[in-house]
């Protein structure tokens, strides 16, 4: 008899915390980050010269420009096909319409007459979205990236996405993408050159890369690296570890269901994580089962296998629903399915996950493509403090602050009192000529 493919680990009568017993793919962005400090510096003094010579090393491509063609983005919508056409256009419009509602409005606050504080909503000016190559096409993430920015009302977006050996540009489906959504400022650049690209800018063949304000969009360990040691020369969305889903599930729980939402998540990256957290132990054996006979059936099997079975994956046992809440909780999912009786109750106890998906008919895969959220979400535990990408990411919120006199007057007792306490008795005084003046 073949062993289970994924391990299992039996919390169910463990007394200890299970955020450090828990499996997580172990990334050392702090080694990556040693690498590729080189590669920044590079760019930063040396421009276009520099992000030429790091994509031929290390994607092996001679870039004639950094800057795609408008003619190559209209070919590329051009020669798009027409069922993924379709599919684009439809993942476009629920995205935008979940989105939409996602704009905040100015709210003024009236704290006493004649003084008042409004919170000013506005977006970010300029843009750098990553959209990733490597194992598989993105074009799904162009549609992430950009259709909250553009509802946010960014004015300036320039979209970076590595350059393929064939044709020195991206992917043709990231290109079409672009164009569809009407994205002309587009760079046959990836890794951790393109992060230093947006952060610093450019000038190649008097052609400007103008430095963006804000880089968005999940990329490789190099990226993730380059984010971390330029986020403060520009803003970051997020440091993105592998992908991930936990699955919470009982004994009502469909097992084949169970099974591939484990492989289609598995199927992104030999690090990406599949979690089944379920006090069932039938429905364990029931998925073990599927398992062997669905991943022998799939496309990438080795590298499905690699995910389910590497330390980053596992089966949990727990005692009941209760304890699978407290684990997932902790495990704080990119990704989380509920997948029980009653799931939309159990669903609204769940704290920490970047996206949750309730019942049987609402996989992970849904939305990566066409629920109309947004599949750029935080990992590695990070749901415990921080939201996926949305339109907020691309909005700062700045309050506005404006007192008549009076309403000074009649606080500045307060402001002179709370100064001194401080021992900043010059903050006082700033409020103290105000009121002498006007009297």
């Amino acid at each position: 008899m073949t062993s289970p493919l994924m391990r299992r680990i039996d919390l169910r009568k463990s007394p200890h915390t299970p955020r450090n017993i828990l499996p997580r793919a172990a990334v050392e962005v702090s080694d990556a980050a040693e690498k590729v400090k080189p590669i920044i510096e590079a760019v930063r003094k040396d421009g276009a010269a520099a992000v030429r010579a790091a994509t031929e090393r290390f994607d092996g491509v001679t870039l004639a420009q950094l800057r795609v063609s408008s003619q190559a983005l209209s070919s590329a919508a051009e020669s798009l096909d027409p069922a993924i056409r379709a599919a684009l256009t439809e993942a476009i419009r629920r995205v935008r319409l979940v989105h939409a509602d996602q704009r905040r409005e100015d709210v003024t606050t009236h704290v006493v007459p004649g003084g008042q504080v409004t919170e000013r909503w506005r977006p970010v000016r300029r843009v750098g979205l990553y959209v990733p190559g490597g194992l598989a096409v993105y074009p799904s993430s162009v549609v992430m990236n950009v259709v909250p920015a553009q509802i946010a009302g960014v004015e300036s977006i320039a979209v970076v996405s590595p350059p393929q050996r064939e044709t020195g540009l991206p992917h043709s489906l990231v290109l079409a993408a672009c164009a569809l959504l009407g994205v002309d400022e587009v760079y046959s650049v990836g890794g951790a050159q393109a992060i230093a690209m947006l952060a610093y800018g450019v000038t190649d063949e008097e052609q400007e890369c103008v430095p963006v304000d804000l880089v968005t969009g999940p990329g490789n360990i190099w990226v993730t690296a380059a984010k971390r040691l330029l986020q403060g020369v520009v803003g970051i969305d997020a440091e993105a570890g592998p992908t991930e889903i936990a699955i919470l599930a009982d004994a009502t729980a469909n097992p084949r269901y169970v099974a591939a939402d484990l492989i289609s998540q598995a199927e992104h990256d030999p690090a990406a994580a599949s979690i089944l957290v379920t006090p069932d132990v039938e429905l364990v054996k029931a998925v073990e089962a599927e398992l062997e006979r669905q991943v022998a059936r799939t496309k990438h099997t080795e590298r499905v296998r690699e995910a389910l079975g590497g330390p980053q994956s596992a089966i949990v046992l727990v005692s009941d629903l209760e304890q699978g809440l407290t684990v997932v909780d902790e495990y704080a999912a990119e990704h989380l399915e509920v997948q029980t009786a009653d799931a939309r109750e159990v669903a609204a106890r769940a704290r920490n996950a970047g996206a949750i998906f309730i019942g049987s008919y609402s996989p992970v895969s849904l939305g990566d493509y066409s629920a109309g959220s947004n599949h750029i979400l935080p990992t590695g535990g990070s749901a415990r403090y921080s939201s996926g990408l949305s339109v907020q990411t691309f909005l700062r919120g700045t309050h506005v602050v404006e007192y008549d006199a009076v309403a000074l007057s009649g606080v500045a007792r307060h402001v002179i009192a709370l100064a001194q306490a401080e021992d900043l008795p010059a903050h006082g005084d700033a409020v103290q000529v105000r009121i002498t003046d006007s009297n």
